[in-house]
């Protein structure tokens, strides 16, 4: 082949290369982004980045489109026909805020609590937030996706942190690694990392959903579930280590609420709800005099298990009893 008929698989799509962050997930991925003159022509994973160290998955990928698909919105629209007839026309920025200064200086001299703000997720709440806090309005609201928010909360409760995908598990450490209904296009990358160091230390990976598909596929264990029941299933495992005396109990009342005494009166509207002191602290039984002390008391020896008598006459119980860990 002569030189002229060389192929080359590596040329440049552009004249520059900006380096930034993928946001198609809250992963974060590093990716290297091609740009000719000015425009985005290509999006590559980066290899210097720790967290997916050049991986990227097809999510990433398609981030290309948020900036050159032809269906995006390129300048604000405005409503030139009847309400819901779909009749739109392009107008430029500064008439766009015109229009939306004067309506919200006419609700704000009215009623500011007139004025009800909805975000999208673009994970900029604390600026939004603020926004409508100084506006004068207490309705304001952002999505926040099921698949995120019960994982932020058992994070705060268990490892200390809100998201995984920060943290990041024990990877070189963790001898038996849970998959509980992991979303698959999410945090792909590092998982796919960290499962195959799990693979070659030996540890054990158990995968817990409906369905085998991606991680499940390289489990060393598949439990089917059957939608709806996995809290049952997480229940009956906690109460397994409770029978085995397998529960790190210095940890759930250092780190969690496990010791919070739960109101056990059905029927009323405190059933379920922490008991509390007249200063609003939760409470927690302590086992070296049996009594019940604000929850944060220093030197406390709190109870796990049993019940007790409130001060109000209604009963209650540990968080982790109440919940279903009772023996």
């Amino acid at each position: 082949m002569s030189k002229q008929e060389t192929i080359e698989y590596s040329a440049p799509v552009g004249d520059s290369v900006a380096q930034t962050t993928c946001y198609m997930c809250a992963c974060r991925c590093g990716i290297k982004v091609h740009l000719k003159d000015g425009k985005l022509r290509y999006i590559e994973g980066n290899r210097a980045h720790p967290v997916n160290r050049g991986v990227l998955c097809a999510k990433g990928s398609a981030g290309i489109m948020n900036v050159l698909s032809p269906a995006r919105l390129r300048k604000p629209l405005k409503r030139v026909g009847e309400r819901g007839a779909g009749e739109f026309e392009e107008i430029e920025w500064e008439e766009a805020l015109s229009i939306i200064t004067a309506r919200l200086a006419k609700i704000r001299a009215n009623d500011p609590k007139q004025f009800a703000f909805f975000t999208g997720r673009d994970q900029s709440q604390s600026l939004t937030g603020y926004f409508a806090q100084m506006f004068g309005t207490l309705n304001f609201a952002a999505h926040g996706g099921f698949c995120t928010v019960n994982m932020a909360a058992a994070g705060l409760y268990s490892v200390g942190g809100a998201f995984w995908e920060f943290g990041e598990p024990d990877w070189e450490h963790a001898k038996i690694f849970l998959l509980i209904g992991v979303a698959e296009d999410h945090d792909s990358n590092p998982i796919k990392l960290g499962l195959g160091r799990l693979k070659e230390r030996g540890a054990k990976i158990v995968a817990i959903n409906p369905v085998r598909t991606g991680y499940g596929a390289i489990a060393d264990e598949f439990v089917a579930i059957t939608p709806g029941t996995d809290g049952l299933f997480v229940l009956a495992l906690v109460h397994c280590l409770l029978e085995e005396g397998a529960i790190d109990t210095e940890f759930l009342i250092r780190h969690t609420n496990a010791h919070y005494l739960v109101i056990d009166a059905p029927g009323t509207a405190e059933d379920g709800l922490f008991a509390r002191d007249e200063s609003g602290a939760p409470l927690c039984l302590d086992r070296a005099d049996h009594q019940i002390k604000p929850a944060s008391t220093l030197g406390a020896d709190p109870a796990l298990l049993g019940s007790v008598t409130l001060p109000d006459g209604a009963r209650g119980a540990p968080r982790l009893r109440a919940a279903g860990g009772a023996l």
